[in-house]
């Protein structure tokens, strides 16, 4: 965990940059800026299918639970199709 607000952007940028770099996702630190010890990521997923969504959801709260220097507190999913 981070002891800093520095140590603390440290850790959630290389988490958004590289969840921002897959395929169809777009991801941005969009709470707690300048809090040390909490943030909130948001993400972003756009695929041809509900079904595409729902795996590229699940592969990123995979690699999110597997970051060594995160605890996670909640995770909330929203969907917005288009009619």
């Amino acid at each position: 965990m981070a002891q800093s607000l520095k140590a603390k952007r440290s850790v959630v940028q290389s988490i958004v940059r590289t969840l921002d770099g897959w395929t169809s996702v777009a991801a941005a630190e969009v709470g707690h800026l300048e809090i040390w010890q909490r943030s909130t990521i948001g993400l972003a997923v756009v695929a041809n299918s509900v079904d595409r969504v729902g795996e590229v959801c699940s592969a990123l709260e995979r690699y999110i639970w597997r970051q060594p220097d995160v605890v996670v507190l909640s995770i909330d999913r929203d969907w917005w199709e288009q009619p």
